[in-house]
């Protein structure tokens, strides 16, 4: 299929991918020579916002960075600030932290898997559409992203923007008895997690592979979530490298690109991908025993490289975190406080944890009352954007050498391509517009 001239196609209210952007495809022949992810959104200036604020504030002040993950970019700040002041806090409040992000992962997963990504595999425009062929199905993820709701408000107090979060724990912690109705719900969602892998695992998914470099947190003993080093498996290697927390913005480079308001990110001058499948091939094998069996049932080897079975990583991802929030409820005993003193001092921060959709970092320096004089937030999403257009420039070539390939396909296969990654462009109403440029063929 030959175009000449240029033709421009529009994809209004695209309403699965979180935030503003627009793609541009240059395709000369049946050859894809460029593909940009254009990302306009107006910048939102957290960094500058934080400057000249008290080390207490970041955790409440980058809880707006995002309505569907606030809780890693609570405990980024926390653990960085944390950091600064030279302050660990005692076991008991880490595994409450843990548990509260927990909830944040079956949450966001849940929402992913059912109303965001699983359309594409099974032929619907949404969510709404969806439950008109698959309502049992759509209620399941429903009561899912409950039960990850009903973990927020509990230890966060609230499912959007918790308010208890604070530097050096919590404001409150729960009691045993408040946890036990909580159980008793994650009991019956640990049913609905196996039955989401299950029903994941039946989807037809496209022959796909990405070459990239993968970057995730990694803990000894355990799958990491809410801390833990900075881990990297590059493509072909057998054993991973690691490096320290302080050195993240030395081997992850951000810079600024003419056709996006995102900075893109390198490691070590290459694209590299975080999330999902970083995680599963780094530490899938930290799994609880529930979760390899999942694993194992859903076909996943050791590694995963496909991107449009991400899906499938999230789905035992998701059945992980419920397994793990019970695990955690079933050992609960109240710390003696549910938060320690984080005295102010001056100094140099760092913190990362594993949010939904990958490793998200944070840095503060503090002079010696506390106040902020510089941060720095390496989202997620900007690490991941290079790998994604590098996946929309290949896919889209591959399939302009197939017969009967129209623009319309075409324009379907980079909204799943975008998907399959997840996002988090912004969490505003949002749309992608699908530029394609088609050069005359020499």
């Amino acid at each position: 299929m030959t175009h000449r001239g240029t033709r421009v196609l529009h994809v209004g209210s695209l309403s699965r991918v979180e935030g503003e952007g627009a793609l541009h495809l240059t395709v000369e022949g049946d050859a894809v020579t460029a593909a940009r992810l254009q990302i306009y959104e107006p910048p939102r200036f957290f960094e500058a916002f934080l400057r000249g604020r008290a080390h207490t504030e970041p955790p409440d002040i980058t809880a707006r960075v995002c309505g569907i993950c606030p809780v890693a970019y609570q405990l980024s700040a926390c653990a960085a600030i944390e950091d600064a002041c030279g302050v660990e806090v005692p076991h008991e409040i880490a595994e409450l932290r843990r548990l509260l992000y927990c909830g944040e992962w079956i949450e966001s997963q849940t929402l992913h898997i059912y109303l965001l990504h699983a359309p594409d595999f099974l032929g619907r425009d949404g969510a709404i559409d969806l439950a008109r062929t698959h309502r049992a199905d759509v209620e399941r993820g429903l009561r899912l992203k409950q039960a990850g709701n009903a973990l927020l408000e509990l230890l966060g107090g609230r499912a959007i923007h918790p308010v208890n979060v604070r530097v050096g724990g919590f404001h409150r912690a729960p009691t045993k008895a408040e946890l036990k109705p909580l159980a008793a719900q994650l009991r019956r969602a640990l049913d609905d997690a196996w039955a989401t892998v299950r029903w994941v695992s039946g989807f037809d998914f496209p022959d796909a592979d990405c070459a990239h470099d993968f970057l995730a947190l990694a803990e000894p003993g355990r799958y990491a979530i809410a801390g833990g080093t900075p881990t990297v498996l590059c493509r072909g290697d057998d054993v991973a490298r690691q490096f320290p927390l302080a050195d993240f913005t030395r081997e992850v480079v951000e810079t600024q690109v003419p056709h996006s308001t995102a900075l893109h990110a390198t490691l070590r001058g290459r694209r590299h991908l975080t999330g999902s499948l970083a995680r599963y091939a780094i530490s899938g094998r930290l799994f609880s025993p529930l979760a390899r069996e999942a694993a194992r049932e859903a076909g996943l080897g050791a590694v995963c490289r496909n991107p449009f079975r991400s899906i499938l990583v999230r789905a035992v991802e998701t059945l992980y975190a419920v397994d793990e929030a019970l695990r955690i409820i079933d050992a609960y005993e109240p710390p003696a406080r549910p938060y320690v003193d984080v005295p102010p001092r001056a100094g140099t921060g760092h913190g990362a944890t594993e949010a939904p959709r990958g490793l998200l970092y944070h840095r503060y320096v503090l002079d010696t009352d506390g106040t902020v004089t510089d941060a720095r937030l390496v989202p997620p999403t900007s690490q991941n954007q290079g790998a994604i257009e590098e996946d929309l420039r290949r896919f889209a070539e591959e399939a302009l050498t197939q017969p009967g390939v129209q623009d319309a396909d075409l324009t379907h296969l980079c909204e799943c391509a975008i998907r399959n990654h997840d996002p988090c462009i912004s969490c505003s109403t949002h749309f992608l517009d699908l530029t394609v440029e088609r050069l005359p063929t020499p």
